[in-house]
């Protein structure tokens, strides 16, 4: 069974840092696209960034720019997402997913990713 785990969400005041983890098993990162997704209350999913080994890293929320960074660990076959300098507008549950076709490069379409974690709550206070 394929799982994606999140963890390392939380309470923090504006301008802190959170790391994220999202951890796999039953499949490896190295030939997928791994994707970060939030959703605030009341709102759409938004697809934060990606990784693919394709396109790298790509961006689609533009306000998340020089804050939150991907990274990933394939002895862990892990992937986190460094949060930096974070405001209140980026509260929401944030997931991972994973996209079996990433060989053809990223996406921002929560629609096309075929796994997804369970979310994890980040909460900024003002």
């Amino acid at each position: 069974e394929v799982q994606l785990v999140e963890s390392g969400g939380g309470l923090v005041q504006a301008g802190g840092s959170l790391r994220l983890s999202c951890a796999a098993s039953g499949l490896t990162f190295d030939d997928v696209g791994i994707g970060w997704f939030r959703q605030a209350p009341g709102k759409e999913c938004e697809g934060v960034l990606c990784i693919s080994r394709k396109d790298g890293v790509t961006y689609y929320t533009d306000s998340v720019k020089g804050r939150f960074t991907i990274s990933t660990d394939g002895a862990k076959n892990t992937v986190y997402l460094q949060m930096n300098n974070l405001k209140p507008d980026d509260t929401a549950v944030y997931y991972c997913a994973a996209d079996l076709l990433g060989s053809l490069g990223c996406t921002g379409r929560a629609d096309l990713y075929d796994y997804w974690g369970q979310g994890t709550q980040v909460t900024v206070s003002s």
